[in-house]
């Protein structure tokens, strides 16, 4: 049986066997307390003496090296006969299985499943969750294989959600097992599976049954969320004029902290906090699941030309993260806005405390957004205690460069075409028509295209660089005034933290009095001006000095005491207000709810 699959900007054509080839992932979890999945891997027909099966390092979308071959302990193999077959682990994610003319090889291993974040894979006696590239290893050279994939609930749990196709082809389950089907290894790693007893609920909305499983108690309300996720996928969908998917799954893991979320082919999986669900908490809540329902056109999609096939063993570098995940963060709160969850000025609030963020960083300085997105494998997931002083966010960069392209596209056409018309064009061209990915130059290339400018300066200056950018000329068009306000303010360059009832130095800006004054971080503060302190009497110390005023640190450096002597100083600082003509044609263009 055959099937064609439209996936990461390009047509496979896939089957469960090729030549005869066959491969069947089993998952079972007999003992969750213990943190254990268990998988079995059925391949039939491979015709060289030697097998290589790998673990991805690391899982699309969380740019980082996570080493995940670190939680398989022994893999062993054996033939049809039930004979043992020689395994060897030959790198850090590979191991090699000398099957010598065996036409089935069955391989076990077990999988510590204990990190419950939406990038990695937990069990425990209340659920079990997990995304493929944690726990499936695939033949070396194969990735295009399609196959099943058989899941054999913990006997308590009694549900399993996940994008992946159920069979029904006569495969012989017991009562709780469930079968189903991928079209290659990236179908299988990009289709997390989320394995308990969780609620389950359904919307339908732009064509799309919806279904969410809620995994954790909260204070939810399931009418809610069904009309207003539901009014955030038609914001979403009316961008590009039509939904890739016909089903589109949400898991959602309320906790007690939030991480976030991470996209998918047909789903996503939601980490948030399990009172998310009111107020203020409750509009984040909904601008994360905008990011990353938008995530279904662009990256999953339209996407850089490196992201999709993957390879699974090092790192995918590419300088377009500004573009994929700044554009994003740009119309999560976008499509709030159009949906109807935000006014005009609660939208521009966000939008200029982003602008304040950025530009207010120290960091924004010295890292241009290309740099950040090529590096973020080894800085922006990897941070460190300087990481304030040197890099820069390639969201919320991404996210100011992206209205700033939007306003002048509306300027440009006189409000008959912005942003939304820019990626359908880039999403049709190179999805839908070409069935591949985009290159940095290519993507530049379609922007001078789009904007009938030479813009060879401007990437040079604000992409490449890290110039500012002249926000009020490509805002005042579109009715928007913004004030620029630059000086000094009084202020030391110090953040503390509080860790085991001692405060200690996070971070020290760079050129402060601090950093002149000779603090590190993890320095523990211990006394000021003779007097012990905390937290809080360092905060009041500090508000009552004035500029130039000196005073004296009794610091703690690797048990050591030492006498730190300061002068209270001033910090650059800067501020962007705004002021809108709400009579603005192109403003109302840009602003509009529909």
């Amino acid at each position: 049986m055959k099937s064609i699959f439209l996936a990461f900007g390009f047509v496979i054509i896939s089957s469960w066997t090729v030549f005869g080839q066959s491969i069947h992932h089993t998952l079972s979890m007999p003992e969750p307390q213990t943190h254990y999945f268990h998988v079995e891997l059925k391949l039939s027909d491979f015709s060289d003496d030697e097998l290589i099966l790998a673990l991805p390092t690391w899982a699309p979308g969380s740019y980082l090296i996570r080493e995940f071959s670190k939680n398989i302990n022994i893999v062993r193999a054996k033939n049809e006969k039930g004979q043992a077959l020689d395994v060897r682990k030959i790198t850090k994610n590979k191991w090699k299985i000398s099957k010598g003319k065996a036409k089935e090889v069955t391989v076990n291993y077990e999988v510590y499943a204990f990190e419950l974040t939406v990038r990695t894979s937990f069990l425990d006696l209340t659920h079990g969750y997990l995304n493929g590239s944690n726990i499936f290893m695939y033949p070396e050279g194969k990735k295009d294989l399609g196959g099943k994939l058989t899941i054999i609930p913990y006997k308590d749990f009694g549900k399993v959600a996940t994008a992946l196709p159920k069979v029904s082809d006569g495969v012989a389950n017991d009562d709780s097992s469930e079968t189903f089907t991928f079209n290659d290894y990236d179908h299988l790693a990009d289709s997390p599976i989320e394995i308990g007893n969780h609620e389950e609920f359904y919307f339908d909305a732009s064509g799309v049954r919806h279904k969410v499983a809620m995994y954790g108690a909260g204070n939810y309300d399931i009418p809610t969320l069904q009309r207003d996720m539901a009014r955030i996928v038609e914001s979403s969908t009316a961008i590009f004029g039509e939904n890739p998917n016909k089903e589109y799954l949400f898991i959602i893991h309320n906790t007690n902290v939030g991480s976030g979320g991470l996209e998918h082919l047909e789903s996503t999986t939601l980490n948030v906090n399990r009172w998310t669900y009111e107020g203020a908490a409750y509009l984040r809540f909904l601008s994360l699941v905008a990011h990353e329902y938008f995530h279904l056109w662009h990256v999953k999609r339209l996407r850089p030309d490196v992201l999709g096939p993957f390879d699974y063993d090092q790192e995918n570098y590419t300088d377009l993260l500004w573009v994929m995940e700044g554009f994003t963060s740009y119309y999560d709160d976008l499509i709030l806005r159009r949906a109807g969850f935000y006014s005009k000025d609660a939208y521009l609030s966000r939008l200029f405390s982003t602008l304040n963020y950025v530009e207010g960083s120290i960091g924004n300085k010295v890292q241009p957004v290309a740099h950040s997105s090529f590096d973020a494998w080894i800085k922006a997931y990897r941070p460190n205690e300087n990481s304030s002083n040197t890099n820069i966010s390639y969201y919320s960069k991404g996210h100011l460069i992206a209205a700033v392209f939007d306003a002048w596209m509306i300027t440009k056409s006189k409000g008959k075409r912005g942003m939304d018309e820019f990626l359908t064009v880039l999403y049709k061209k190179y999805y839908k028509e070409l069935n591949r990915g985009i290159s940095t130059e290519e993507f530049q290339k379609e922007l001078e295209v789009f904007l009938k400018e030479d813009l060879s300066d401007f990437f040079q200056r604000y992409i490449y660089g890290t110039e500012t950018i002249d926000y009020a000329k490509y805002f005042k068009p579109l009715g928007l005034t913004v004030d620029k306000e630059e000086g000094q303010a009084a202020g030391f360059g110090v953040a503390t933290k509080m860790e085991d009832n001692r405060l200690i130095v996070r971070t020290v800006s760079s050129g402060s009095q601090a950093e002149k004054a000779g603090l590190s971080p993890n320095d523990e503060l211990i006394a000021f001006n003779g007097f012990r302190i905390g937290k809080s009497e360092f905060s009041e110390f500090m508000q009552r000095l004035t500029v130039g005023e000196e005073f004296s640190l009794i610091i703690s450096r690797d048990e050591e005491l030492m006498l730190i002597n300061a002068t209270y100083g001033t910090l650059d600082a800067v501020r962007y207000s705004y002021d809108l003509d709400e009579s603005n044609k192109l403003g109302q263009f840009w602003l509009r709810e529909k």
